[in-house]
């Protein structure tokens, strides 16, 4: 492999980054006065998730359809107003 190939990325890291190319797309397609919390929030959830085991398969498959679901709920036009407030993680 030379230095400058990127390395083969497995099918569930695929999945990853195109839920986050959508994720980011749909964020683009939001009134402007939303898209800064949903996207601060957004970020910050795959940099929290960054550095779980990549073969932990159903973390991983949780983790994406958990922000599926927090995606579809932040996109949906019949909510007004969402508030994202960060758990505090237990010591």
């Amino acid at each position: 492999m030379s230095p400058a190939a990127a390395p083969r990325l497995t099918g569930l890291q695929r999945q990853v980054l195109f839920f986050y190319r959508r994720v980011i797309r749909t964020v683009r397609t939001l009134p402007r006065a939303e898209r800064g919390d949903i996207s601060r929030y957004a970020r910050n959830e795959f940099e929290r998730y960054r550095d779980v085991d990549k073969k932990n398969y159903q973390l991983v498959e949780h983790l994406m359809r958990k922000g599926a679901r927090q995606l579809e709920l932040a996109t949906d036009k019949n909510v007004s107003g969402i508030s994202f407030r960060q758990l505090q993680q237990p010591a």
